[in-house]
C-alpha cells in the first residue's frame, strides 16, 4: 500500500465546479428494489411486521421507502411482511400520503402533530396501532435510526422511538416479541440502504456536488473583515434542505453555545471552520486566515509541518489504497499506520457511508472484518487534533464502483460520468493523486487542502 509521499504548498489551478444541474429523481425501479430489500431482510429476520419510525432529522429510514420525510412531526411506516404498507401520521402530512413512493393505506394519529393542534380522535394510538395490523402473538421489528452496538446492553431491545409509540405498540400487542430492528436498514455489513445502485448513486451526487460547490464559493469569499453570516450564505444552495448544522466560524467557536455563523469578523490570523451538507455529500474545510506561514501567532508557526501535511498524507493513502473487498479495519490500520491515534487525537471513524444523513453508518472500526463494497458511497472523515493548533479538514464524498457498475453509470448518466472523470483528471494534474478506477470522486473539491485561506493559489500536492 502507498503510503509515502514528498508534500509540498505549491501553485495548484482550483478544481472545476458545476451549478445549475438537475435533481436526479430515483426511478419507481429504484423504489420497488428498495422494497424487496427491506421485504428480504424482514424474511431473514423472521420479521413479521416492520414499524419504522420517522421525524424531521430521523427521517432516511422511512423516506427510503416513502420518498418523503414527515417534516416537522412524527410518522409510522408499518410494513408487513406481505407487503402491505400502513402509513400513520399526523395532521399535516395526511396530504402527503397520496404521492409516497408505494402504495399504501394511511391511518390519522394525531398526537404525532405539533402542539395545540387538534388531538380529537375517538381512538386511542393502540387501537390504531392495531387497526395497522399489529397483532399479538407476532415478531414486530422496531426500527428507529441509532444502531446500538454496546458491550454492556441487550441492544435487541433497546429502543430509540418515544416512549408514548413504544408503550402504545406493547398496549396493541402484549404478547409480540418485540425487538430492535435498525439494522435491517443500516447495518454497515448488510443493511438494504449501504449499497446504492446506479440511479441511486446519481441521486446522490447532486448533492456532493452542490456543497463542494458552495465551499468552493465560501472559501474563496473569505476576506478579513467579512462576517461569519456573509460567508455562510454563499453555502445556501438551491434551495436545498441541509443535513447538518452549516459551520462558518472564524476564531475559538461556540462563544456563548452558539453552533451558528454570527456577526464575528473575519480577523487574521483566526483559525476558520467551513462545513456545508446536502443529500449525498458533506464538504467541510479548516485552515487558518493567513497569506503565508509568517503571518501565523508564533506558537503554531509550524501548522504546516505538524498538522497540515501529515493529515493531507493520511487523506492521500486512504484516496489511493481503498478499494472493493478492503475491510473496514485495514482502513483503520492504514490511517493508524499513517496518522497515529496517540499522536494526532482523532477519535471518531476515519470514514463512513453518507445517503440521505450525512452519516448512515460506518463499517470502519479498529477490528471490523466488513467488507467495502461495490456501491458505497462514503465520506472521508480523520478529524486530527492537536492541542493549541487549528485543524485541518478536506471532508469530502467519493463512491466505491467495480467496472460493470462504473459502466452503467457511462453509459445511463453521461453527465455525471463527465464530471467524475474531469475531478479525477484534475486530481491527477494538480494534486498527483493516483485514484483507483474504483474510486469515484462525487465532491468537486476532494484531495484539494489549501492551509493558507487568503492565498488562492497554493494547496498542497504531491507533485
Amino acid at each position: 500500500m502507498t503510503t509515502s509521499h514528498h508534500i509540498r504548498l505549491q501553485n495548484v489551478s482550483p478544481p472545476q465546479t458545476w451549478t445549475d444541474l438537475p435533481s436526479v429523481i430515483l426511478s419507481d425501479a429504484t423504489l420497488a428494489e428498495r422494497k424487496n430489500r427491506v421485504l428480504a431482510g424482514m424474511r431473514q429476520q423472521k420479521l413479521d411486521t416492520l414499524i419504522i419510525y420517522a421525524d424531521k432529522e430521523h427521517g432516511g429510514n422511512f423516506e427510503y421507502l416513502t420518498g418523503f420525510i414527515p417534516r416537522f412531526e412524527e410518522a409510522l411506516l408499518v410494513l408487513h411482511q406481505d407487503g402491505e404498507a400502513v402509513l400513520v401520521l399526523g395532521n399535516e402530512n395526511l396530504k402527503l400520503a397520496p404521492h409516497a413512493r408505494l402504495k399504501n393505506r394511511v391511518l390519522h394519529a394525531p398526537w404525532f402533530s405539533l402542539p395545540n393542534q387538534p388531538m380529537d380522535n375517538t381512538q386511542s394510538l393502540p387501537e390504531i396501532l392495531r387497526d395497522a395490523g399489529l397483532a399479538s402473538g407476532k415478531i414486530l421489528g422496531l426500527a428507529g435510526w441509532k444502531l446500538f452496538t454496546g458491550l454492556n446492553e441487550n441492544v435487541r431491545q433497546m429502543f430509540d422511538m418515544p416512549a408514548f409509540i413504544v408503550d402504545a405498540i406493547r398496549e396493541a400487542a402484549p404478547d409480540a416479541e418485540l425487538c430492535n430492528a435498525t439494522g435491517l436498514f443500516i447495518s454497515p455489513a448488510n443493511g438494504a440502504r449501504v449499497i446504492n445502485n446506479a440511479n441511486e448513486l446519481a441521486h446522490y451526487e447532486y448533492g456532493a456536488n452542490l456543497a463542494s460547490t458552495a465551499i468552493q464559493r465560501a472559501l474563496n469569499a473569505i476576506e478579513v473583515g467579512k462576517t461569519e453570516k456573509q460567508i455562510a450564505s454563499l453555502l445556501a444552495a438551491d434551495g436545498q434542505l441541509n443535513n447538518v448544522v452549516t459551520i462558518a466560524a472564524t476564531g475559538d467557536r461556540f462563544a456563548h453555545a452558539n453552533l451558528y455563523p454570527g456577526d464575528k469578523q473575519v480577523q487574521k490570523g483566526d483559525k476558520f471552520s467551513l462545513t456545508v451538507s446536502y443529500k449525498g455529500g458533506l464538504s467541510s474545510r479548516a485552515a487558518y486566515v493567513v497569506e503565508s506561514a509568517s503571518q501565523l501567532p508564533e506558537a503554531v508557526s509550524d501548522y504546516l509541518d505538524v498538522v497540515a501535511i501529515p493529515y493531507f498524507r493520511a487523506v492521500v493513502a486512504w484516496l489511493e489504497n481503498i478499494h472493493p473487498g478492503m475491510t473496514g479495519g485495514e482502513l483503520y490500520q492504514l490511517i493508524e499506520g499513517v496518522l497515529p491515534k496517540a499522536d494526532y487525537h482523532w477519535h471518531l471513524n476515519p470514514g463512513h457511508l453518507v445517503a440521505d444523513e450525512e452519516w448512515l453508518c460506518s463499517p470502519v472500526s479498529a477490528r471490523s472484518d466488513i467488507p467495502l463494497a461495490s456501491g458505497m458511497l462514503l465520506q472521508i472523515d480523520i478529524i486530527p487534533s492537536r492541542a493549541g493548533y487549528a485543524g485541518a479538514s478536506i471532508e469530502d464524498t467519493v463512491a466505491l464502483a467495480d467496472e460493470a457498475l462504473r459502466q452503467q453509470l457511462a453509459s445511463e448518466y453521461p453527465q455525471l460520468w463527465a464530471r467524475v472523470q474531469a475531478r479525477r483528471e484534475w486530481i491527477q494534474r494538480e494534486v498527483g493523486i493516483n485514484l483507483p478506477e474504483c474510486v469515484l470522486p462525487f465532491s468537486n473539491t476532494v484531495g484539494y487542502l489549501r492551509p493558507w485561506l487568503l492565498d488562492q493559489s497554493n494547496a498542497l500536492s504531491l507533485r
